[in-house]
């Protein structure tokens, strides 16, 4: 695994940027965690900083590393691969822990729902895209919030083999967890082909 995926926030160059493995806490380094400097970055070439469409990027770290107990890989979906509404999934980042908040400093997790394209579509109108994806609940209360960018949003597989996919990556919302409005993830299925290819590459 040398290309963990993040969204764009504000991109400079590859020498900005830090990756750390295995990190819990902000403020404090553990012996456990490990840091790799990036040594290239690809930004998706239809990105939209507006509409927040194609909201994907790669990072090409210094040199390959093998999942360990504390930072292990989620797989990638296929383009054809199918995720139900309803279907329960886990999001997680070291953002505010309430909308105008402030950032938490302990890695956070919080499960929300799989909502249909429909339901996202209701919730946001023509700023929602195919390559976007909404979960979360219509009554609000679980939700990314700011900070939280770049995140992923990860689902385990309902059959035997019970494997973790990534299905999102946190891009945008109003707000963070406000009633009738979901967060909305870059849908990576929309994405598989333009990652593997850069991958191979």
């Amino acid at each position: 695994l040398s290309l963990p995926l993040s969204l764009p926030p504000s991109f400079f160059s590859a020498s900005m940027w830090t990756v750390y493995l295995g990190k819990l806490l902000l403020g404090r380094s553990a012996p456990a965690e490990e840091a790799l400097r990036v040594s290239r970055l690809l930004l998706h070439h239809y990105y939209d900083a507006e509409t927040h469409d194609y909201d994907l990027a790669l990072l090409r770290l210094e040199r390959p590393v093998a999942p360990s107990t504390l930072a292990r890989p989620a797989c990638l979906p296929s383009p054809a691969h199918l995720y139900e509404p309803g279907l329960l999934c886990w999001v997680t980042g070291w953002g505010t822990l309430r909308e105008g908040g402030r950032a938490s400093d302990k890695l956070q997790k919080v499960d929300v729902r799989l909502v249909s394209q429909e339901a996202c579509v209701r919730s946001y109108g023509y700023m929602v895209t195919p390559r976007m994806l909404c979960a979360g609940y219509r009554s609000g209360g679980k939700d990314a919030c700011q900070g939280d960018s770049g995140g992923p949003l990860v689902c385990q597989e309902q059959s035997q083999s019970a494997r973790w996919f990534l299905a999102g990556v946190v891009s945008w919302g109003r707000g963070c967890a406000r009633p009738d409005y979901y967060g909305v993830y870059t849908r990576i299925t929309k994405f598989t082909s333009w990652i593997t290819e850069h991958i191979n590459s």
